[in-house]
């Protein structure tokens, strides 16, 4: 389900690109202290995202197109890198204000943010789209699979960002047997072993 080679998001001709993270993970308070322990063992437990893994998401507003994949940190320079290696310079993109975001315009992106604190949307400027796509990412993962290592979590993120694609709309009329007949066409080629699906090392 993972496609390979995509295209830029943006440019001149497509609409705006919604970016935003989000963190994915059981609430330490739920867990028994021996799993904190096992799971966490010498890291922070404290604050909400501290044991969570990361998400980053863009979605083109034009094509209601989503990318996203898991990132180790929300720093500046992940963040940034992400956005220059997935979306056209001069695109417009639309984030909250997380420090991380700022001077994007320097790198020739047209860059506005909504402030969450303050207000949720201010016009044309918010990321509503990629937030829809997070619950429904976070339905998926505690409704229908409810435990999920974080080793796994990119591929079930691949998992619901090729299903959101390729979803049924009035002008994607899709429908279940298009969408396997999809997935079957990306396995020509392309080999996963059991040693590497349970991260038991190289093949």
């Amino acid at each position: 389900m993972k496609s390979g080679g995509l295209m830029k998001m943006g440019g001149s001709d497509s609409g705006p690109i919604e970016v935003d993270e989000t963190f994915v993970g059981g609430k330490i308070k739920n867990m028994h202290r021996s799993r904190v322990r096992e799971k966490y063992k010498g890291q922070a437990t404290s604050g909400g995202a501290a044991t969570k893994a990361i998400v980053m998401g863009m979605r083109d507003r034009e094509t209601r197109q989503v990318r996203a994949k898991v990132i180790p940190c929300v720093s500046r320079e992940v963040l940034q890198n992400e956005i220059l290696n997935h979306i056209e310079k001069k695109s417009t993109v639309y984030t909250d204000a997380a420090s991380a975001y700022y001077k994007l315009a320097e790198k020739d992106f047209i860059h506005d943010t909504v402030n969450h604190l303050n207000e949720y949307v201010r016009g044309q400027v918010h990321t509503q789209g990629i937030e829809n796509f997070w619950s429904l990412l976070k339905r998926g993962l505690k409704g229908t699979y409810v435990a999920v290592e974080p080793f796994h979590l990119d591929r079930y993120v691949t998992e619901q960002v090729f299903r959101f694609n390729n979803r049924a709309t009035k002008d994607n009329p899709l429908a279940d047997e298009d969408r396997f007949a999809l997935a079957m066409s990306q396995i020509v080629g392309r080999r996963l072993t059991y040693t590497q699906l349970t991260g038991q090392g190289a093949d």
